[in-house]
């Protein structure tokens, strides 16, 4: 092989190495941004959440006409302590097979399963199309039916 063959060869593979790596980057780069912006979207999600359960005159302009208020706010609580979950989950903070455990612990508290049975389907209907959020969803689903099961019947 000639010396300028073998220096075009060379030149080439580098050329598409960079081009291989660039590429890469490109799509890590934006998967990163990606979930900037979703920590962004649900930070500001808890952020209203959190107003929302602590200011009766807030809550009263959001609140279904069925529901009471306080009971609203103490939901809305519920609904931000599950949308902490969902955020450390999609962001990868939750390792494999803890997410159960987790649902389980927040389904331990009763105004979680509260507002489960209220918004539980709501949350169903929101992941649809969303792998991630529907394994999240049928996990809490899960979880709460378990609670649910466990509880003794009254007499």
């Amino acid at each position: 092989m000639k010396l300028t063959t073998a220096v075009l060869a060379a030149g080439a593979a580098v050329s598409l190495t960079t081009a291989v790596v660039g590429a890469a980057r490109l799509r890590q780069d934006a998967r990163h941004q990606a979930e900037r912006n979703e920590a962004v979207v649900a930070r500001n999600q808890l952020d209203w959440l959190a107003q929302m359960s602590t200011n009766a005159d807030l809550a009263k302009l959001w609140a279904p006409e069925d529901m009471d208020v306080e009971e609203y706010m103490q939901l809305l609580h519920a609904n931000q302590q599950i949308c902490t979950l969902s955020l450390r989950d999609r962001l990868g903070f939750v390792r494999d097979g803890q997410l159960p455990f987790y649902a389980s612990m927040l389904m331990n508290s009763d105004v979680c399963q509260r507002y489960w049975a209220r918004f539980g389907d709501l949350r169903a209907q929101e992941a649809e199309g969303d792998e991630r959020a529907e394994h999240f969803t049928k996990v809490l689903n899960q979880a709460a039916k378990a609670h649910q099961e466990a509880q003794p019947v009254a007499a």
